[in-house]
């Protein structure tokens, strides 16, 4: 079980923008530079983002991306969903009458997965963007 890059660096990327946002708008380049990210996958990252509400882009010579929420506001789990990302440590769908097995019962594993599932979706729905800035180490 493992989160994506997309998703690694989408927050990264956000965790960076809210550093340096103070009411501006922020600039992919910038962002790039300073997280190491290709601004190319940041251009489509921020694209699905834009899509989806979790940022607003700013044209312009200051143009950029804010944040349509405070990084207050903003849950892990909001960016996650903006990307099609949700955490799954079982194979199956949980409703379908095909189990985890493609049979009809489930694994004998599956209620532990299922609870980890749990855990750690609450996790990302229980930590803010503003969060991870607290004991921040500002990669410049």
């Amino acid at each position: 079980m493992k989160l994506n890059t997309k998703s690694r660096y989408a927050v990264m990327a956000l965790a960076d923008m809210a550093i340096f946002s103070d009411k501006k708008a922020v600039s992919l380049r910038d962002i790039s530079l300073r997280q190491g990210i290709s601004l190319l996958y940041l251009e489509q990252i921020f694209l699905r983002l834009k899509k989806n509400k979790i940022v607003n882009s700013v044209r312009g010579i200051n143009g950029g991306y804010t944040f349509v929420k405070s990084p207050k506001e903003l849950k892990i789990s909001d960016i996650l969903l903006a990307l099609d990302q949700k955490v799954k440590t079982i194979g199956c769908k949980k409703d379908s009458k095909k189990s985890c097995n493609g049979k009809s019962t489930k694994c004998i594993t599956h209620n532990f997965w299922d609870e980890l599932d749990l855990h750690i979706n609450s996790f990302f729905e229980n930590k803010r963007l503003s969060d991870l800035l607290k004991n921040k180490e500002v990669r410049l």
